[in-house]
């Protein structure tokens, strides 16, 4: 087991989150390879998320909220307002831009997780594609509340479009009664605590660090009053080139994706609501490479 410790990023021009995932000794836990938290955050009288338009490759975004609301527009036409327990999954493909804002009128916490999951080989340049969400399956044992997201977890499955072994799942556990869930032995597993503090498998994990699990476990103990999200799948056995809001496979895709969407090129398409579209930052003055899973590959 690891503890890795997250850091602060701004996101947008208003909001700083907390990102456990790439970090510097793991970039993936199964092909998940990026973890926001965000919140919770009073936004009454305050911006809130915006996130202007913004472009995406190569992977997923898997957003989930525990508070607040935000509304989610792309480049398909989606116009989709999410709230807690509902899902927001957006299948970039070949690619696709979409705005990420609080609406005008807002609850007053805002209060969730952003996540990617790296598309594989045979599912990369797929069309893009958005689902919303509403009715997630739910699973009941002693101590502890799972709602699945995504995947499948305690003999139930979300509904979610995806494309490799994988589960994403909020766990709710109840303070004084110890919980014990199965998992899949052949995934590797990552917890992120987001309210209170937990003690899983021995580990003591409170909010702002996950700890990573080695595949080979069949089941999880749980202990605490806390709330977590639990992400887990196959080890990645494919090299990744990440940067700024794409994944791909080398620094020439990376090129040729900055190039076209400062260009305003038809592969991303226009997002609704007239926000002016995030710019790219500068490339690296070196060479984009793949980096392993984690250090000591």
């Amino acid at each position: 087991m690891e503890l890795l410790e997250g850091r602060d990023v701004p996101l947008g021009r208003y909001s700083v989150v907390r990102r456990t995932l790439p970090n510097k000794t793991r970039r993936t836990v199964g092909a998940w390879c990026f973890l926001d938290h965000f919140g919770p955050e009073e936004v009454t009288g305050k911006p809130g998320m915006r996130v202007p338009p913004h472009p995406h490759i190569g992977l997923q975004t898997v957003t989930w909220l525990f508070d607040g609301e935000i509304r989610h527009r792309d480049s398909l036409g989606s116009d989709e307002l999410i709230r807690p327990g509902q899902l927001n999954i957006m299948t970039s493909g070949r690619g696709i831009a979409h705005s990420e804002d609080s609406p005008g009128e807002k609850p007053p916490l805002l209060h969730g997780l952003q996540l990617w999951v790296a598309l594989p080989e045979a599912a990369r340049r797929q069309e893009p594609r958005f689902e919303h969400l509403e009715d997630l399956p739910v699973a009941e044992a002693a101590g502890v509340r799972m709602t699945v997201a995504v995947g499948s977890l305690a003999g139930v499955t979300s509904p979610a479009a995806v494309h490799s072994d994988l589960v994403g799942a909020e766990l709710r556990l109840a303070a004084g009664t110890p919980a014990e869930i199965a998992i899949d032995p052949a995934f590797e597993h990552g917890v992120v605590v987001t309210d209170g503090a937990a003690r899983v498998d021995g580990v003591d994990v409170t909010p702002g660090s996950l700890l990573h699990l080695p595949e080979g476990r069949a089941s999880l103990r749980l202990e605490g009053s806390a709330r977590l999200f639990l992400i887990g799948g196959v080890p990645l056995d494919e090299d990744l080139v990440m940067w700024w809001n794409f994944v791909a496979r080398s620094h020439e895709e990376i090129v040729a994706a900055r190039e076209e969407w400062e260009a305003g090129s038809s592969r991303f398409g226009v997002v609704p609501g007239g926000q002016e579209p995030l710019p790219a930052p500068a490339l690296p003055t070196t060479r984009l490479l793949p980096r392993p899973r984690h250090r000591g590959l």
